[in-house]
């Protein structure tokens, strides 16, 4: 798929979701919590507005105290497994913070500083890391505006 993407000229977007960038390790203790939450809730349909935003609150404290995350170590593994196969043209960064998203060191905006600095810590030019944080992306929306004009 990724040297298809490349013949193309398009770009893949590396997505800051820690269940994308790694496959989790089992995880009994957490499994054991969230169990814990959801039989101390029962049916979750025949619960109050007011229980579900309780219940929500309660597995997002789990889940940020117990759930193992991948790394900004492992989302920059992914970029350098694109690069490495299909060159740096081709990759960009996404996020899904509005949906979850995060990984130990980068949970927000405010943190992906940290996937520039892993970048730069194994080598990648300023030019490069332009091309992955927009430049790449950019460039396809021009191509696709070209082509909608004609």
């Amino acid at each position: 798929m990724l040297r298809s993407l490349k013949s193309n000229g398009g770009v893949i977007q590396i997505c800051i979701l820690s269940s994308y960038i790694r496959t989790p390790e089992p995880n009994p203790e957490l499994d054991a919590k969230l169990e814990e939450i959801k039989a101390r809730y029962g049916d979750l349909n025949k619960l109050t507005e007011e229980e579900k935003k309780s219940y929500r609150t309660e597995r997002r404290e789990v889940n940020n105290r117990y759930r193992k995350l991948a790394t900004v170590a492992d989302v920059v593994d992914h970029i350098d497994h694109v690069v490495q196969v299909t060159g740096i043209d081709h990759v960009g960064i996404g996020t899904d913070f509005d949906g979850g998203g995060g990984v130990d060191g980068c949970k927000s905006v405010a943190d992906m500083k940290n996937i520039t600095i892993e970048l730069l810590r194994r080598g990648y030019s300023r030019e490069e890391i332009s091309k992955i944080w927009g430049g790449n992306i950019m460039r396809v929306f021009s191509e696709v505006r070209k082509v909608a004009e004609i």
